[in-house]
This record gives structure tokens, sequence and C-alpha cells, in this order.
């Protein structure tokens, strides 16, 4: 039936091979049509055309759904109209979600910019494709980096262009690429390192590497690290170091590698295991630090910790470890080994009186002489000051035998440590004195052969010095009952347990000049401790100065208390100065200030020096006592003929008197050396204008005979012996003096 158009509908069918299509138009315009017309077309080409149009239609949706990367249609507003799951999937949308909204949503606001202005381009005509990196937003917060691609397409409905986008994630790649770029830097660290291949080969090494050890890349690549080996590893270091490697896929430690110069530096290895997912080794990489710095440090704690500074010796902590190796050493062999503690004799007075670089120049001097005097298998130590140990090893299998050997080296160091010593242009003398004890294995404890030897040097020391002493179990009683007195003399300077006596010094048979200063040490326990006993003690332990200065306050005071009293006026008091105290750099300044405080007239000060101070800085000593001189204190040169003394030294000094050792005095009847030595004092005294005393007179002979050699003034038991100041106050007042005081 014919529409209203008067048009019936086209219709297509097969005709042969051919599709027909065909339409029939009637005649409605007259009243009754007898007629219409037929039209017939042939549309198999068209129909083809729609069926490959068909099969590739299909074929786009079906890369377009199934593509593994995004793939959009959209507006050139940005409008999505078509989307695929990849890139739903990609941004954690679903497709309906995406189609019909912008690019925005997901897009990073600063590419959105660049993206944008990407499209007016399009839309201007001015490029139909770009492509960039931008990110992504997804629904769940996460930022994506994408490779986006884009191209102008015409519009579905034949009405302007639109664009297709496709979209690959690239966030992986580019966290690869990063991490690559990382390691490139580091490999072109400051460290040296390098890159072998499984099997060690080397495949590339950096600047780094090139600059340490000196060669270039084309001469170690291709090679293994063994041409940096410096010898001083054993086989076994490197075994151990590639089992370890194989087994837990690393190592590290210190290495020492030779360079192309031949030089070897101290280098901290790492090496690192590259491999696959599947366990499987690809590569190693090397590290080398340069710890030659933290090398020189680790040396210098060690000779910090173990060596003397001074000398370059081992030092107590190393001596007591090398002691218990030589403690099993000869445990094993059975063969002795001896220690000698050697201390030199007077080094503390070098160093007061010409200071302590000349004494420090002493002991570099020792260790010299030292070295030669043992052998390349012994030990020499500095434990402190100028105290050292020699350890002699493997001596012998009989102690008798190495006893003997003991002796023979130990005269030796004497021999060799006495002979002058030439420092700042002076000529030095120095001795010194050891104790030894032998050891053989661990059966004694190290503190306790240390104890042994130094009891044994003490032992010389008390002997005289310049001498040797082997260890006497004897001996460390008598250390033990030292020791315990020093803490009392300690303890006597702090509750001021001391007291002096006084001796006279007589002229003629009855004229008292005045008196000499003795301090005595009232012990609460012990009683009246001999001068002899606790004097030495003082001054080896320094003590002799607080006891030397409240002996001269003490000395001053009563000067000053007898100024006022007429019968005592004019008498003297003489107090022995020791090295150390008159050696003090203060000690002019102190005894000008006691004399000031107490009001002590100089000139019935005199002050007694031994010979002993002659040996020490003879500049200083002058220097000293005609400061002393100027102010009208006066010098004794006591014990005259016992030690040293120079005569161009002594005619040097300001002295007032030589007092006569009474080891003279004693025999000077019976024994012609010691009269022939007492004239001659007296003579070498008148020849230089000097007084003279005798002291130690005990007859009217002794004091007849000095008196006939030209020795008028006296000081002994003759007179009076060593008595408190209220009995020597009795004593100076009676008018006429006997001839000696009966014994006390």
């Amino acid at each position: 039936m014919a529409n209203r158009a008067g048009v019936t509908p086209s219709e297509t069918f097969r005709f042969g091979e051919k599709d027909i299509s065909t339409s029939i138009e009637s005649r409605l315009h007259e009243p009754n049509p007898r007629d219409f017309i037929a039209m017939v077309r042939d549309v198999t080409l068209v129909k083809q055309a729609g069926a490959v149009l068909d099969v590739s239609e299909a074929r786009f949706r079906k890369v377009f759904d199934r593509a593994n990367f995004g793939i959009a249609i959209a507006s050139l507003s940005g409008t999505l109209l078509e989307v695929n799951e990849s890139l739903a999937q990609l941004l954690g949308f679903t497709q309906q979600e995406l189609i019909g909204a912008n690019i925005k949503m997901f897009t990073h606001l600063d590419d959105l910019v660049v993206e944008n202005a990407y499209l007016k381009k399009i839309q201007d005509g001015e490029q139909d494709v770009f492509r960039m990196n931008k990110r992504y937003l997804t629904k769940q917060g996460r930022l994506l980096w994408v490779d986006l691609l884009v191209s102008a397409i015409p519009a579905v409905n034949g009405n302007g262009i639109e664009v297709i986008g496709l979209t690959v994630d690239i966030t992986e790649r580019l966290r690869v690429d990063a991490e690559l770029r990382i390691a490139a830097i580091a490999f072109e660290s400051q460290e040296s390192t390098m890159l072998t291949d499984a099997k060690g080969l080397i495949l590339k090494v950096n600047k780094a590497f090139t600059r340490d050890t000196g060669y270039t890349v084309d001469e170690v690549v291709g090679q293994t690290p063994k041409f940096l080996q410096s010898g001083r590893h054993p086989e076994a270091f490197y075994r151990e170091m590639m089992d370890t490697l194989h087994r837990t896929r690393g190592w590290q430690g210190e290495v020492w590698n030779r360079s192309k110069s031949g030089k070897v530096h101290p280098r901290w290895l790492i090496i690192s295991t590259v491999f696959t997912d599947d366990g499987t080794v690809t590569n190693y990489i090397g590290k080398h630090y340069d710890i030659s710095e933290r090398k020189k440090a680790e040396e210098r704690i060690e000779e910090l910790a173990f060596f003397d500074q001074l000398t370059g010796l081992p030092n107590r902590a190393l001596l007591m470890d090398r002691l218990r190796q030589w403690g099993k050493t000869s445990g094993r062999s059975d063969r002795y080994c001896a220690l000698l503690f050697i201390d030199l004799d007077n080094l503390r007075s070098l160093n007061d009186t010409r200071g302590r670089d000349v004494g420090d120049l002493l002991l570099k001097r020792v260790v010299q002489r030292l070295k030669i005097c043992v052998r390349e298998v012994d030990t020499i130590a500095r434990l402190e000051g100028d105290e050292f140990v020699v350890v002699l090893a493997s001596l012998s299998s009989d102690a008798s035998v190495a006893a003997k050997l003991t002796e023979e080296i130990a005269e030796k160091i004497l021999a060799t440590l006495g002979q002058p010593y030439e420092l700042d242009g002076v000529m030095h003398h120095s001795t010194a004195s050891i104790g030894a004890s032998l050891f053989k294995g661990t059966s004694i404890a190290i503190d306790d052969l240390m104890k042994q030897a130094g009891l044994s040097m003490y032992k010389a020391k008390t002997s005289g010095r310049n001498t040797f002493r082997f260890f006497d179990p004897a001996m460390e009683i008598a250390v033990n009952e030292r020791v315990a007195l020093e803490g009392d003399l300690r303890q006597a300077l702090l509750e001021n347990q001391f007291l002096l006596h006084y001796q006279a010094q007589v002229a003629g048979e009855s004229q008292l000049l005045g008196a000499e200063v003795l301090v005595r040490w009232q012990h609460p326990r012990r009683g009246i401790v001999s001068p002899a006993n606790f004097i030495p003690l003082a001054e080896e332990t320094g003590l002799i100065l607080p006891l030397g200065h409240w002996v001269l306050d003490a000395t001053c005071k009563q000067l000053a208390i007898w100024a006022i009293q007429p019968a005592m006026a004019h008498l003297t008091l003489a107090v022995n100065v020791s090295v150390h105290q008159f050696s003090h750099p203060d000690f002019v300044n102190q005894l000008m200030t006691l004399l000031e405080t107490t009001g002590a007239n100089p000139e019935r000060l005199k002050l007694e020096l031994t010979e002993s101070l002659l040996a020490q800085n003879v500049e200083g000593i002058v220097e000293k006592m005609f400061a002393l001189k100027a102010k009208g204190i006066c010098f004794s040169l006591d014990d005259f003929g016992t030690g040293y003394s120079s005569l161009s030294y002594l005619k040097r000094l300001p002295l007032d008197q030589l007092k006569i050792d009474q080891s003279f005095v004693r025999d000077v009847l019976t024994d012609p050396n010691d009269a022939a030595i007492a004239r001659t004092i007296v003579a070498l005294a008148q020849s230089l204008g000097l007084a003279v005393i005798a002291e130690g007179v005990e007859t009217a002979a002794q004091r007849d005979f000095l008196a006939n050699v030209g020795c008028q003034t006296y000081q002994g038991y003759f007179y009076s012996r060593p008595v408190p100041l209220d009995e020597f106050e009795r004593f100076a007042q009676q008018s006429s003096l006997p001839p000696r005081l009966p014994p006390i």
C-alpha cells in the first residue's frame, strides 16, 4: 500500500548475483491512477562496502576493547566520548563513569594546562598530532605517569573533528630509569668501584678507580681483580672471602691493594652480589674505600696506648702483655727469662737544675745506650719518669747460668750508662741502679714479678747506687716498712710531728757562735725517728720541700725571738738545705718572704749546702747564692771532701765557710790520709779566704790536732750533743762554758 507521499517503501532483493533496490511511485495527483512508475537501482557495491565497514568496525571495536593500553576518544574540549576497559582499569573507574566526563577529572593541573594548549593547536589546524608525558590521578588517589599519543580524527557525525588518545603507563619505567640514573651517579662516586660478571671478569670501573689505582679502563676491563693483590694476604684469605661471598652474597673487610706504581694502600672493600629473581648471579660490584687516614689514626691511638711518647719504647701496658707472652713461651721452652728494673740516679736533680728538656735529652741518650747492651730478642720498656725495664728472653734452662748471663748484661748496662753524657754542650755524669728477678713459665704473677725486680732495684740504691742486685725475699719486708714509713711521714707533715734540736758550734775552747739546726721526728708510736731513716725517704718522695720549708720557717722565727734576748742575739743558726729544696725555682722568694714575715736578721742565718749541689746547674746556683748573699745570708759548704767538686766552680761561689766532714775527723789521729785531707781542706779554705769548721769532734785530742793545722771552729759531742731548744738555751746562757757537756 502506498504511503501518504504516494511512494511505496523501497525494497532490495537478490536478482542473480545482483542486489536490486526498487521503489514505485504512483500518480496520486490523478483521481483514478491507472499506472505507476517503478525505479530499479543496482546496490551491490554499496552492500559490499557496508559489509567491509561492518568488519572494520568489528575489528576496531575488538582492538579498542581488548587493547592492553588505554584508548579514549574525546572532543576538543576534553569530554570523553568513548574509553576502553584498559584505560578504565588504569584509572580505577568504570567505563560508564568515564564516558561523558572531562579529562580534567583525573589529569594533574600542570599537565592539564599543557594538554589543553595542544588541543587548541589541533582545533586551530596548527597540528593534528601531539605526544606528551603526563600525570594521572587515579580514583584511589595514586599518581601515575603515562605516555600519551593524541591524533585528530573526523567526528562521527561528520561535523568537525575529534581526538583519539593512546595511553601507556610508564610509572614503573620512569622509576627504573630513575634508579638507573641514580646507580650511574653512584657508580661514578668518589669511591673506587668496579663491576664484574658472574665469573669475576671486570666489565666496568669508574673514574675514582682509575685515579686511585693508576690503571686505565682499557688495562683492567676483561681482567680479574687479582692484579690488585699486594701479597700481604695469604691465599687462604681470598678463599675465605669467596666462600663468604657465595654463602651470604656479600663480603666486607680490610684489604691491602697494590696500585700500578707498586705502592700498597689499605682499603675497606665491600662486595655486593647482583642476581636475578630466580637467584642466578649475574654480577659483582666491589667498592674500595680509602682507609689510609683511619689506619694512621689507629696506629697513632695504638702508639699512644702502648708506646712511650718521649722514647718510642713500649710502655707499661705493652710490657705487661709481652711479659705474659714470654711467660708462656719460657714455660714451653723450659728456658729462664730475666726482668731488669733500671732506675736512673738523680734524674730529678737534673730536671730541677737544668730543666726538663735536658732531662728528656738524657732519657733519649739512655735509650740509645740500652739498645746496644741487649739482644734483638730482648725488650726494653719505659715505665715512667726515670724507670726502665729490660726483659731478657730465653737465657738458659739452668737457673745458675741464666743468673750469670743476667749479671753480665746488667754490669754491661751499668758501665755503659755510667759513661759521661754531653747534654747541650755540658758534660753530665749519671749512674743507674738495677734490680733483677728470674722467671720461667707462669707460676709467678706478672705484678709480683715486677714487684720483686723493683724491690731489688731499691736494694741496689740503698747499697750505694750504680750497682746491681738480685731479688731477695727479705727486701719485700724492708720495702713494706718503707711504704708504711712514707705514709706516716705524710701524716707527720699534716700533724706537725717534727721538732728541732740544736748542736752547738764553738770557736776555740768555749766561745759559742751558734748552732746547727737538726730536725727530729716525734712519731706517736715509733718514738724519735732518726733523720738517717726519714730524710732520704723525704728526698726520694719530694716531701723534703714542705719539710725543709717548715725547718726554715721555725728557724727564722727562733732567730726573731733571740734577737730581743741579749744573751742570745749574737748567735747564728745553720740550716741544712737539700739539693731539691735549693734548686726549686721559687726558693729565693720563699726564703725572703720568711725573713720578712718573721722579722729574722738574715745575717744570723747560715745555709749549709752539700757538694752534690755543685754537680747541678752551677750558673743557676751561683745566681741564687749571690741574691741571698746580698741580703746578708751566710753559706757553708757541708761535708766538704766527700763528693765531687770542681775548684774552678768553688772559687766562684760566695761561700763563707768550708765544713770538714766528720768521716775525716773521726780517724784524723790514726789515719795519715784523713789527717792529710784535713790539713789540705784547712789550707784551701785559708787560701780562698774562707772560714773552716770541723764537725764530729768528740775528743780534746781531735780538737787539738785541728787547732794545730789551723781549724779554730768545731762542732761535735765534745761540746754538746744535739739537744732540744730549752736545753740549748740553758747551755748558751752559762757565763763560762765547761770543756764539754756530759752525754745526754
